[in-house]
């Protein structure tokens, strides 16, 4: 009888060992499931890294197309700009010339009419007939009109200063 208590108890524990052993199964089961869900989201996630990467190497590209665009843009504006500029310096040289011209013919007029009181006269300002360039854009003569004016309003102010300096 002895040995059937034992037979008993060794294929009891057994038993349990057994239901231990599919509880734990089912346990990691449960768990290989999440993994594989995760490993699916992973997949996913690695895939949409994987476009935006692409996307943003594409936008580079673009990037690096524009940037160099925009310098090939500035050049030729900053050598349109030195052009303007040295224009300008040649009007505003002859301008000074004419300045001058009028500031001596006045003087010798003043020297010759000493009787007569001197009045202070506004300088005129030149008439420059503009410049066309053929192939200039409306907004190159646009730009040029506006840098010209300005060059005249200068050039207006300084007879102001140079008359009040002659006639002071």
């Amino acid at each position: 009888m002895t040995t059937h208590w034992i037979d008993l108890a060794v294929e009891g524990l057994v038993a349990v060992l057994l239901i231990t052993t599919i509880a734990y199964c089912m346990v990691l089961d449960r768990r290989l499931k999440r993994l594989r869900a995760d490993e699916a989201n992973l997949r996913a996630t690695i895939s949409e890294l994987l476009t935006a990467t692409e996307i943003a190497e594409r936008a580079i590209v673009g990037l690096k197309e524009t940037a160099a665009d925009c310098d090939k843009s500035l050049a030729q504006r900053l050598r349109e700009a030195e052009f303007f500029s040295q224009e300008i310096g040649r009007e505003l040289g002859e301008g000074e010339k004419l300045l001058n011209r009028i500031i001596r013919i006045t003087e010798a007029a003043r020297g010759a009419a000493e009787a007569v009181p001197a009045a202070v006269v506004e300088p005129t300002r030149p008439v420059i007939q503009p410049r066309t360039n053929p192939s200039a854009t409306p907004e190159q003569t646009t730009r040029l009109g506006d840098l010209r004016a300005r060059a005249d309003e200068a050039s207006e102010r300084l007879g102001r200063l140079r008359a009040r300096g002659v006639a002071a």
